[in-house]
C-alpha cells in the first residue's frame, strides 16, 4: 500500500511543479524583453542626448562668434566716429570763426557808416556856422538853423524821443532836421520817421504824404529808406481801403529787392490780400 501511495502523490505533484517551471520561464522572458527595450531606450536617449550637446555647443559657438563679430564692428564704428567727428569739428570751428569775423567786418562798416553821417552832419554844421560867420544876421524866417542846434544832437534827440513815446516832439525835431539839414544822409530817415509815427496814430494822409516825399524828394543814390517807404507806403493804402494800389507798392518791393526780408513781408501782404505777386496781364484783343 506504501508504494500506491507514493505512486500516486507522484502523479500529483508532477503537473503542479511543471506548471510553476512554466511560469517561471515564461516570466524570465519578459524581464529579459524589458531589459532589451531599456537598453534600446537607453541607446536611443544618449544618441539623442549627443545631438542635443553637439547642436548646443554648436549654438554656444556661434553665439561667441556674433559677439566677436559684434565687438569688431563696434569698433569700427566708434573709429569711423572718431575720424568724421574731427573734421566736422573742424569745420564747424572755421564757420563759427568766419561767422564771427563777418559780424565783426559788419559792425565795422555800420560804425563807419554811423561815423560818415556824424562826419557829414559835422560838415553840414561847420558849414552853416561858416554861413552865419561870412553873412549878416538872418532874419527869424531864415532856413539857418538856431544857434548851437547841431545837425547831429537834433537827429540824436528826435530819435530818443521817438523810442520814448514823445511823438509830438519826436515830429518836431524831424520836422526842424528837415527843415535845416534836408541834404544830409540822414534826411530821408527823419522824413521816413515821421511818416512812421503818423502811421502809429492811424494819421494815414499825413503818413501817406510822408512815404511818398521820402521817394520822390530824395536821390536814389543817397536814400537808405526807399524799400521800407514802399512798403510802408503800401500798408498805408491798405488801412485807407486801397488794396489795388498798396499791392502795387508791395511788388514794387519784390521787384527792387526779390530776396531782401521786406521782399518776403510783401509777399505775406499780397497773400493777406488774396492778391497774386505777378500782376495780372491784360490780353489784347484781336484784330480781325
Amino acid at each position: 500500500m506504501n508504494w500506491l501511495r507514493l505512486a500516486l502523490s507522484a502523479v500529483l505533484i508532477s503537473p503542479l511543479a511543471f506548471g510553476q517551471k512554466r511560469e517561471l520561464v515564461e516570466l524570465q522572458r519578459d524581464v529579459a524583453t524589458l531589459q532589451d527595450q531599456i537598453r534600446s531606450l537607453e541607446r536611443s536617449f544618449n544618441e539623442k542626448m549627443g545631438g542635443l550637446t553637439t547642436l548646443l555647443q554648436q549654438s554656444i559657438d556661434a553665439i561667441h562668434k556674433l559677439n566677436t563679430t559684434i565687438a569688431v564692428l563696434d569698433t569700427s564704428l566708434r573709429d569711423r566716429e572718431k575720424n568724421l567727428a574731427a573734421p566736422v569739428t573742424t569745420v564747424g570751428t572755421k564757420v563759427d570763426q568766419m561767422a564771427s569775423e563777418f559780424q565783426a567786418v559788419r559792425v565795422s562798416i555800420d560804425d563807419m557808416t554811423a561815423r560818415l553821417g556824424r562826419l557829414e552832419r559835422s560838415l553840414v554844421d561847420l558849414n552853416n556856422t561858416i554861413k552865419v560867420i561870412q553873412a549878416p544876421p538872418a532874419p527869424p524866417s531864415a532856413s539857418l538853423p538856431p544857434q548851437g542846434l547841431s545837425a547831429e544832437d537834433l537827429y540824436a534827440n528826435a530819435l530818443r524821443d521817438k523810442a520814448a513815446g514823445n511823438f509830438d516832439m519826436a515830429i518836431a525835431e524831424f520836422t526842424d532836421y528837415l527843415r535845416y539839414y534836408g541834404d544830409t544822409e540822414s534826411a530821408p530817415n527823419a522824413q521816413y520817421y515821421i511818416g512812421e509815427i503818423a502811421f502809429a496814430r492811424k494819421d494815414y494822409e499825413t503818413a501817406l504824404e510822408a512815404f511818398n516825399l521820402v521817394l520822390e524828394r530824395f536821390p536814389e543814390d543817397r536814400n537808405t529808406k526807399i524799400l521800407d517807404a514802399l512798403f510802408m507806403k503800401g500798408r498805408t493804402l491798405v488801412e485807407m481801403g486801397q488794396p489795388n494800389k498798396a499791392a502795387e507798392e508791395f511788388r514794387a518791393v519784390i521787384k527792387r529787392s526779390p530776396r531782401s526780408d521786406l521782399a518776403a513781408k510783401a509777399k505775406d501782404q499780397l497773400a493777406a490780400l488774396k492778391l497774386p505777386v505777378n500782376p495780372p496781364t491784360t490780353r489784347k484783343a484781336k484784330s480781325r
